[in-house]
């Protein structure tokens, strides 16, 4: 029992990795679909590449989903919206009408008593006014009749289809429904300027504009109301029996009949044959396929999709898998990847093509690299594609937009650069979209216009997705390479501190950042990060920067008045301080490494040696070196070469090229020598390499000159 928990203990690490791959496993294997899947890929207007299809079964021809989509449109642009008929209303509003004229006609006549009692007067009065008027008037209550009978109707925005009014509608009068063009109806405006025109139509027959506006003075707009009233409840019930009544087959195939052959080309008749046979074939496999086996083929495909995986980040990335988490993070990002996919794959509403799986590349290249994000991305939609209703173009179409993706965006050092990258991706959709549909149809209008409004809206997400950056980067500890460019701004408080405080050491720093990044761009890694780390690798010496060399003005040395030990403490706390500051000032892990590392387990070899003359054989290895840890990977073991050979260069007495060779090799080979370098992921080759660009920049600095033999000297 003792010998499983020391053995537990010893490769927990590698125990919990592999727990978190089996847990990942287990919820992809959980969320793939459930059903079986068609034996057979096919693309419309491409040869049949397998053999002769034979049909297993009989099975329904059914419709493709852009005939019944345009089948449906018909019906709804067809169809005829119901309408109650109110008769009381155009009752109501004619005698509310002659009520009027009658009340208006009275107070005229009595206006006109006194001109009116004179007999000739009143004859030509009759004729000529009176009559007008009251033919007038009995041609506005036809009108109106006309207009109440026909039907008034107040909106049109409830049963107009796209902009569309319909050809008739049915009014329902006495619970009977009657079909009527829906030119014949009117609305409030129409009728009034019906009736208007009528009455204008018999100046004609002797009527004057004075007897006109004599009935228009009345305001018949007040007469005019709704009298027909759309039955909404009625009018859907009706629509969806229709579309429901629509069919989804058009004919069947019998068990027998030949589907196709060999190398025939699956034209739209034959695409549609086969897309019902793959429907009949899915649905068949609930009821007669052996649910054991379709589980265990399904845990087949998403275990070796693991297997690939893990083999390739033991390859390859081995660094990841020793962090759990980065595993955590990449496993996260795969099994949400899955569950969004699963999630709308069974609301059915929404595309597949709407998931901005081109985010996960994205996110693994910000905080990881292309290669790993293009790996990952690859397994991701190979298990994906299982959702997609056409795999072979889903996975075709995301795997050309992870790549576009992560060419366009190498680092996000600005916002710009992931805006361009989506904006990339989307037009890599479309293009590769439109190019896969007319290389199928051959025909520019049986594309899936549709599809393109999914790509936009792809687009969006993958934009909105920006602020994940960040939000990653605080759960999980990673660093950005926008968050390091900010943490590389002089202007950030510590820097500020640092420079006024301990200019010397800023200036120090600087240098420091200046060569670290020049080795790190030639062989390799994160600049950005090293420079970072380099600005604040010396953030301690604020505890005590007069106790430092390059912050002594004037020639005073303090450490002149106090023992060696002393001096040491002193300079060995910076580590320490330098820690702590750095957390105060919530610095990430990765650049408070630098401060740990910069100095590894060496010793400050000045007072060490002065120590040692004076107590020969005295053991204070422990008590003189540094804290550590040694450095662990190549960019703090760059920095540590980098902060000693600028430190010691300051001393030189001569900057000759061979004087800065044999300083650099000096300092790298006693780092070397005392195994500071062990723990880092840097070879000889490259520390070799880094010894010529430190000498070149170094040369640059101080402007070294070539020694000329003595003869050859002016």
């Amino acid at each position: 029992m003792k010998k499983i928990i020391n053995w537990i203990t010893d490769n927990f690490e590698r125990i919990y990795i592999v727990l978190l791959f089996a847990l990942s496993f287990v919820i992809v294997a959980y969320l793939f679909p459930g059903e079986g899947t068609f034996r057979y890929e096919f693309q419309k207007g491409q040869p049949w590449l397998h053999e002769d299809l034979i049909a297993p079964f009989d099975f329904a021809i059914y419709k493709l989903d852009d005939d019944l989509a345009k089948e449906k449109d018909d019906v709804r642009k067809n169809f005829k919206p119901y309408f109650n008929y109110n008769e009381e209303i155009g009752k109501q509003e004619i005698k509310q009408f002659e009520k009027t004229f009658k009340k208006q006609w009275d107070s005229y006549l009595e206006e006109k008593k006194e001109a009116l009692s004179n007999p000739l007067l009143r004859k030509k009065f009759v004729r000529y006014n009176a009559d007008s008027v009251w033919m007038l008037f009995r041609l506005t209550k036809k009108l109106m009749k006309h207009i109440y009978t026909n039907g008034i109707i107040e909106f049109e925005e409830d049963y107009v289809v796209e902009n569309q009014k319909p050809f008739a509608i049915e009014v329902i009068k006495n619970k009977i429904a009657h079909e009527t063009e829906y030119s014949k109806i009117f609305t409030l405006k129409s009728a009034y300027l019906y009736i208007i025109e009528g009455l204008h139509a018999y100046k004609k027959e002797g009527a004057t504009n004075r007897n006109i506006d004599f009935i228009e003075n009345l305001h018949l707009n007040k007469f005019i109301e709704p009298n027909l009233f759309y039955d909404k409840e009625t009018s859907e019930k009706v629509l969806n029996e229709e579309l429901n009544s629509i069919s989804l087959t058009r004919g069947i195939v019998h068990q027998g009949e030949r589907i196709i052959s060999k190398g025939e080309v699956v034209d739209e008749d034959k695409y549609r044959v086969l897309e019902s046979l793959r429907s009949a074939y899915v649905s068949s496999l609930k009821t007669t396929a052996n649910r054991s086996l379709l589980i265990f083929g399904r845990m087949i495909i998403v275990f070796f999709s693991f297997l690939i995986l893990y083999l390739f980040l033991v390859r390859f990335r081995s660094h990841v898998l020793e962090s759990r988490r980065k595993t955590l993070f990449i496993l996260l990002m795969i099994v949400a990847a899955v569950a969004v996919s699963k999630i709308v794959h069974d609301i059915s509403v929404l595309n597949i093509y709407i998931i901005p799986f081109v985010i996960l590349p994205l996110l693994i290249n910000t905080f990881y690299d292309s290669r790993l994000a293009l790996f990952i991305h690859f397994v991701t939609i190979i298990i994906v594609a299982f959702f997609a209703p056409n795999s072979f173009e889903f996975v075709l179409l995301q795997f050309i937009a992870g790549i576009v993706s992560i060419i366009g965006l190498k680092s996000i050092q600005k916002r710009s650069q992931f805006v361009n990258s989506a904006m990339l991706a989307v037009l890599s959709y479309l293009f590769v979209y439109f190019g896969v549909s007319i290389y199928q149809e051959g025909n520019i209008n049986s594309i899936n216009w549709v599809n393109f409004a999914w790509f936009a809206g792809n687009g969006v997400l993958l934009l909105l997705s920006y602020p994940l950056v960040y939000v990653f980067e605080r759960i999980f500890g990673f660093l950005s390479d926008m968050t390091l460019l900010e943490l590389s701004d002089t202007n950030q408080p510590l820097l500020r501190q640092l420079a006024e405080k301990a200019p010397g050491t800023f200036q120090h720093s600087l240098q420091v950042a200046n060569l670290s990044e020049e080795v790190v761009r030639q062989i390799g890694g994160s600049v950005l990060l090293v420079r970072a780390g380099a600005l604040y690798h010396d953030i301690g010496k604020l505890s005590a920067p007069q106790y430092f060399t390059e912050n002594q003005l004037g020639g005073v040395n303090p450490h002149k008045s106090i023992a060696y030990q002393e001096s040491v403490e002193i300079i060995v706390n910076h580590v320490h301080a330098g820690v702590e500051m750095a957390k105060k000032a919530n610095l990430p892990e990765k650049i408070i490494d630098f401060i740990r590392t910069h100095h590894g387990t060496t010793k400050p070899e000045y007072f060490y040696r002065l120590y040692m003359k004076e107590n020969p054989g005295a053991n204070v290895e422990k008590e003189f070196s540094y804290p550590g840890p040694k450095p662990f990977t190549k960019e703090t073991a760059v920095l540590m070469m980098a902060d000693s050979i600028e430190a010691a260069s300051r001393s030189l007495k001569v900057y000759s090229k061979q004087a800065l060779e044999d300083l650099i090799n000096g300092i790298i080979n006693f780092q070397m020598k005392e195994l500071q370098f062990d723990n880092a992921d840097i070879t000889f080759k490259e520390i070799t390499q880094a010894k010529g660009i430190f000498l070149a920049k170094l040369q640059n600095i101080y402007h070294a000159r070539i020694e000329y033999p003595e003869e050859n000297k002016e």
